[in-house]
């Protein structure tokens, strides 16, 4: 299961448990209040651990893209065949800007990187 995946089903459980926490709350079940409480304490630990990884990949992907010797805009006619682009040039890397990736590495326009000039 891809990290994406698992946040999503932690992040739906988490909102089961607090549904049930709170219906709990209104019948005045301590019980199941301190159970409930609990199993959502963890999930949120959980979640915050899976965050701190995927933000540890796109920070170590972003490194190796800035190590990377060349990088330029990618023009409108490239983008309209991007399979012929990425064929010519070896390591092409693409990053769209709405893209988590794009986003941190703040870009304007869709960008490519590469080791060689292209």
């Amino acid at each position: 299961m891809s990290l994406k995946q698992e946040l999503q089903q932690l992040h739906n459980r988490l909102d089961t448990t607090k549904r049930k926490l709170d219906a709990a709350k209104g019948r005045g079940d301590q019980e199941l209040v301190t159970r409930f409480t609990d199993e959502a304490d963890k999930l949120e630990k959980k979640i915050n651990s899976l965050k701190g990884k995927q933000s540890y990949d796109i920070n170590k992907e972003r490194k190796s893209l800035l190590d990377m010797p060349f990088s330029r805009e990618i023009t409108k006619a490239e983008q309209a065949d991007m399979g012929k682009l990425k064929k010519s040039v070896k390591g092409l890397v693409v990053v769209h800007p709405m893209t988590k990736l794009g986003k941190e590495l703040r870009l304007e326009v869709m960008t490519g990187f590469a080791p060689k000039e292209f």
